[in-house]
């Protein structure tokens, strides 16, 4: 049985430092825009950026998946969507602000923000899958062997 090779292979070390690199530029916006919030208090900011940060993937997988995942689509979908979305999003500071909120005494609202941080970021990724994929519908794909966006 023969192994299945990719056509363009990216080498490892270079897409750990397009990860790398986009993950600094997403967790260094993320610091900017999040700060710690009131026991109790709804963590809006991490909501915000974890609903946009899914709707900018959406959006970004809808573009990538017009081509094969190699040369700069891949460059692209490890910089951008793994590294930087990746960094700017943060399940794991949600995941805290859900068990603080719970263990303050404020679990109703504990409940709610998890339940609606997924929920939104599911239908937000869906809707920036849908909406950028019918813009793009009305563009011929591009014939790019090097598998750059189109």
């Amino acid at each position: 049985m023969a192994a299945v090779t990719s056509p363009d292979p990216l080498p490892l070390p270079v897409g750990a430092l397009l990860v790398a690199a986009g993950g600094t530029v997403g967790v260094l916006a993320r610091a900017l825009l999040t700060q710690p919030v009131a026991p109790g208090a709804w963590p809006w900011r991490t909501f915000v950026v974890n609903v946009v940060g899914s709707l900018l993937l959406g959006a970004l997988l809808a573009v990538l998946q017009r081509g094969p995942d190699v040369g700069r689509r891949r460059a692209v979908r490890l910089g951008v969507g793994t590294g930087v979305l990746g960094g700017f999003t943060t399940y794991s500071t949600f995941a805290l602000e859900v068990e603080q909120l719970v263990a303050t005494g404020h679990a109703a609202t504990g409940v709610a923000y998890a339940l609606g941080s997924v929920v939104l970021g599911v239908v937000a990724a869906g809707a920036g899958l849908l909406l950028v994929g019918r813009v793009l519908a009305f563009r011929p794909p591009r014939d790019d062997a090097a598998g750059g966006p189109s």
